[in-house]
């Protein structure tokens, strides 16, 4: 399959605080490349790792492009279109998403998810660049602590926990993949649709997942509510289901042990080399 160039911008500028950047991102890059798609990855690096790129390559045994940008800074971005002329889409999914940090810091998201998405717009209106996949995720949750924080107990739900909607990685990415298939074969114009399980779960459930993953029971501490938190954000992924194709086929459950068995060989996230079971399995599939 030969065809153009698809821009990834994953990247966030430096008002951002560590977040996770590129997790989503790298994942849909890997769905794009073994789908066929040529694939370029914008990142200027302030929260993540260009180790995330050796891992694509070494995974599908093609290397995404990369370029080093700010997306608040048009001439990065005309940087980006110049260099790779035969782009034609983009997946966006630069964007600050903490709901407290939100409400802590209005201007920084505003200047990140607003000012940033309209520079790429321009960027992409200057070289007709017409196909684009936004992308908004909840939240996605990275880091140590040494327990977790449980924000609110008296919710109206059997447990007293607020309700989410938890998706696997590999299905959020493959539904990235089929909305572009579909953009670019339809040209719909604008077109929603929610990637989620459409199966609410309590944060006590998730708890109880991750823990049986682990092994082991975790810590976790209840505490106040967070301003602007609901008790129930469940996705209705039905026209996703039925325009795309596509269904998340994953449990909460193998998300879990998923994520768990990615941690324990790779405790340094990527700071560290590919570890050696992976590169073995890779011998043995070639």
């Amino acid at each position: 399959m030969n065809l153009p160039w698809l821009f990834v911008p994953i990247a966030y500028p430096g008002v951002v605080k560590p977040s996770g950047t590129g997790y989503i991102g790298s994942f849909t890059a890997l769905a794009l490349l073994e789908a066929g798609y040529k694939v370029v990855i914008a990142d200027n690096l302030y929260n993540s790792s260009d180790e995330a790129i050796n891992r694509i390559g070494l995974i599908c045994g093609r290397r995404p492009g990369f370029v080093k940008i700010d997306i608040t800074n048009e001439a990065d971005l005309d940087r980006a279109f110049e260099q790779y002329p035969d782009i034609d889409s983009v997946i966006h999914f630069a964007a600050l998403k903490a709901v407290g940090e939100s409400g802590e810091k209005p201007l920084d998201y505003y200047y990140v998810n607003v000012y940033g998405s309209i520079c790429l717009l321009r960027a992409m209106k200057r070289h007709n660049v017409t196909n684009i996949v936004f992308s908004s995720s909840a939240t996605v949750a990275t880091g140590k602590r040494e327990k977790l924080l449980v924000y609110g107990d008296d919710y109206a739900s059997h447990d007293g926990t607020a309700i989410r909607d938890y998706i696997h990685i590999l299905d959020l990415a493959a539904g990235h993949l089929q909305a572009l298939n579909y953009l670019r074969e339809n040209h719909p114009g604008v077109r929603a649709w929610n990637l989620g399980t459409g199966k609410g779960s309590t944060v006590f459930h998730m708890i109880k997942a991750f823990s049986a993953a682990v092994g082991r029971d975790l810590p976790y501490e209840v505490v106040g509510r967070r301003a602007g938190d609901v008790l129930d954000l469940t996705g209705n992924p039905s026209r996703a289901n039925r325009e795309l194709g596509w269904k998340a086929t994953r449990t909460l459950e193998e998300a879990c042990e998923d994520l768990w068995r990615w941690t324990k060989n790779n405790p340094a996230g990527y700071r560290q080399q590919p570890p050696q079971d992976l590169l073995d399995k890779l011998k043995e599939g070639k």
